[in-house]
């Protein structure tokens, strides 16, 4: 699928942590992981009626794949939207298992493209996706805990680049979500 044309300025990728990297390791029944994903829902709505119709997920566990999950759903409800998959190497996610296989393949084969940063794994590759990524974009949706990563240099990249960042500090959400009363508000998705 060589040749996609990105229209920048309405062109939103993502980057933040894998789940181990993530506050109660990204577990899928623990209230800061839901919130998480309603914050991330969030920004995705937010950036869709603000115009935004290309969203562009890294396809790494964690962050990437619940991105395009939340992506796939806007588009299968109807929106008028494009997902990007931006494969840091040819055979990314061969050793993925059970759940976070099955949404990279669903996300490959729904995407309407995909875009080999690399036809093979070397130490560069995903930071080569990264630079792929905030170089057609013009925001970024962060979730960061770890800022001296490959997401906090991703952050940063975009910052230079001057994308509207849009930042969520997953450490200040698990802070907040320890008050049940006030984490309910954020549950949406």
């Amino acid at each position: 699928m060589a040749g996609y044309e990105f229209i920048k300025e309405k062109t939103v990728c993502f980057t933040g942590h894998r789940p181990e990297k993530l506050p109660e390791g990204g577990a899928d029944h623990a209230r800061i992981t839901k919130v998480l994903k309603s914050l991330i829902y969030k920004e995705v709505i937010d950036s869709i009626n603000e115009g935004y119709d290309c969203f562009i997920t890294g396809l790494a566990r964690g962050i990437d794949l619940w991105a395009g999950e939340i992506v796939m759903s806007e588009i299968a409800a109807g929106r008028n939207i494009k997902l990007v998959a931006a494969a840091p190497y040819r055979s990314h996610g061969a050793n993925f298992m059970g759940y976070d296989r099955w949404l990279l393949g669903n996300i490959m084969l729904k995407a309407d493209h995909i875009e080999y940063v690399s036809e093979n794994y070397h130490k560069f590759c995903m930071k080569q996706r990264n630079e792929f990524m905030v170089n057609n974009s013009s925001r970024l949706i962060a979730v960061v805990s770890d800022w001296k990563s490959g997401t906090g240099q991703t952050i940063r990249m975009a910052q230079k680049q001057g994308l509207d960042t849009r930042i969520i500090n997953a450490l200040e959400m698990a802070e907040i979500t320890a008050n049940t009363e006030f984490a309910a508000d954020y549950i949406h998705y």
